[in-house]
């Protein structure tokens, strides 16, 4: 039985919900689709041991953006962030330690080098006149290259010109490097010490299956750090309730506006008629039909198994095979007993770096390393033999998450290879255990302490929430996938290959992570070719 609605919203994760409630609130009548028995996408909140919740992939803070944040009324649905103690710790192998972010990072960086530190402001300020540059780019709707470019197009590259003034021609110039070169020049033209730039380098290869010295990874880094927390810029920190928080108080907000969100209904097929998207069959037979589809689905698991491949032409079907995704990322959601007692900072007490992000790989060649090992799969299946692990601690700030006492910590784990000889679940537990024992080599307590665990390599990250090769952000960052080519020329404005579907989710500008931007962009879009406005929030 088919029911006709203005916008079927395919996916419930956060893009989607965004996309969702910005349609509804201009007055459409909107549907959201979601496959699992909860919304969140990979922002979810779940129980992984008895007694145990933690963020399940998605796991921390910072790229939410404040827009979406107000426009949505998050906080009056009971959204509560709070910051970190300091953005990162660094345990080393010869019992000393590295901090970042705490306030007087200028002092910490001349315990290793005066140059450093010296240098260190002018990177910052080269950092932030970028980052107010991508700041405003990242709310536009790139000008989009295809067979006629429109008079819309044309528009949009003069706005994207403008955004470009402020920044003189050596601002320019940090631009284009930070937009193609590799984190590694970037960072070894700044700086001198490995400590530094093992902290600053490490957002270079979160969900980058890649080395820092890959040409395009300081877009990367620099994509980690146009956000902010409680309007601190580049801060990073923990939704109190976990990742699962920000989902729900957007659920509230969809449902206050009228959206009507299934669960438990995995879509078929988008359903075409005459060359237009009408609809989607869901598993269950149902037709659902609309004005619009708007996809939050990674764009090659839309257009390699939902689209009906007989309305896409070759050129596309071959670039949809050919479209990037692998993160190289191991996920892993852990139940402590205590706190892990490191060698560089001892004690099982509540200190202040056991509330930051703990990076385990002390340099840049140690991250290069990581990745050669699970490229070659020369030793092994094909997962580094020594891996980065960043740990974090939500129950340190957040005491819903853990009985009392106790803790949990999330693992993100590089590198490993989406693919693996033998296949992931041949190989998951191997991989977990040397995941904590990369740990336990810093903090000796950390295996002992160990209750239970959750792992979940790229095969599971795939099954569990359709992110294709485990890829976190729809597609990997880089300068053949972003802006007017992401995910594809003739595709970046937010207009799928057929009528009346759209691309809401990652896999558009301006990529992954929990920032809300390609779900309100995309509804921007679909409202201007619905010729509606959105209305005041």
């Amino acid at each position: 039985m088919a029911d006709a609605i203005d916008a079927l919203i395919l996916g419930g994760g956060h893009n989607g919900l965004v996309c969702a409630a910005y349609l509804a609130g201009a007055g459409l009548k909107v549907r959201v689709l979601e496959r699992r028995h909860i919304v969140g996408g990979a922002a979810v909140t779940e129980e992984f041991h008895p007694g145990f919740r933690n963020s399940v992939a998605s796991y921390t803070v910072s790229l939410l953006n404040p827009k979406v944040i107000a426009d949505l009324r998050l906080r009056e649905h009971g959204l509560r962030i709070v910051e970190r103690a300091y953005s990162n710790f660094l345990p080393l192998p010869d019992g000393r330690a590295f901090r970042l972010g705490d306030g007087s990072s200028a002092d910490e960086i001349a315990k290793w080098s005066t140059r450093d530190a010296e240098r260190w402001p002018g990177y910052l300020a080269m950092i932030d006149r970028v980052v107010a540059v991508l700041k405003q780019l990242i709310h536009l709707t790139p000008p989009n290259i295809s067979d006629r470019i429109a008079f819309a197009d044309w528009l949009r590259s003069y706005t994207v010109a403008k955004q470009l003034a402020p920044l003189d021609l050596r601002g320019r110039r940090d631009l284009l490097d930070l937009f193609t070169k590799s984190a590694g020049e970037v960072l070894d033209h700044w700086f001198e010490s490995d400590p530094i730039k093992a902290v600053l380098g490490w957002d270079s290869v979160v969900g980058n299956f890649a080395s820092p010295y890959t040409p395009g990874s300081a877009y990367v880094l620099l994509h980690h750090l146009f956000g902010e927390v409680n309007g601190k810029p580049g801060a990073w920190g923990h939704a109190i309730g976990g990742m699962g928080a920000i989902t729900q108080a957007m659920r509230k907000e969809c449902e206050a506006r009228g959206v009507e969100i299934i669960t438990d209904s995995a879509v078929e097929h988008v359903l075409v008629e005459n060359g237009r998207a009408v609809g989607a069959v869901t598993a269950d037979g149902r037709e659902h039909r609309a004005r619009i589809v708007a996809s939050n689905l990674n764009p090659k698991l839309l257009y390699r198994d939902i689209v009906p491949q007989q309305h896409l032409d070759d050129d596309l079907r071959s670039r949809v095979q050919t479209y990037r995704c692998g993160s190289g990322t191991f996920r892993m959601n852990v139940a402590l007993s205590e706190l892990p007692d490191f060698t560089a900072a001892p004690g099982t007490n509540l200190q202040p770096h056991h509330q930051s992000g703990i990076l385990i790989g002390p340099s840049l060649q140690y991250f290069e390393q990581a990745y050669f090992d699970a490229k070659s799969k020369e030793y092994n299946a094909g997962w580094a033999r020594a891996p980065i692990v960043e740990v974090v601690i939500s129950s340190t700030l957040d005491d819903t998450l853990a009985p009392q006492g106790q803790h949990v910590a999330s693992l993100f784990c590089q590198q490993v290879n989406p693919e693996v000889d033998g296949g992931w679940d041949a190989h998951r537990d191997t991989v977990a255990k040397l995941m904590i024992a990369t740990v336990n080599a810093y903090a000796p307590n950390f295996r002992s302490s160990v209750l239970g665990y959750e792992a979940l390599p790229p095969l599971d990250l795939e099954r569990r929430f359709g992110l294709i090769g485990g890829d976190i952000f729809h597609g990997a960052l880089g300068p053949d996938q972003m802006f007017t080519t992401r995910p594809f020329l003739g595709q970046a404005n937010y207009r799928g290959a057929l009528k009346g579907l759209y691309l809401c989710g990652s896999g558009s500008h301006p990529g992954g992570g929990v920032t809300g931007l390609p779900g309100r962009n995309a509804a921007r879009e679909i409202l201007r070719d619905l010729g509606k406005r959105p209305r005041p929030t």
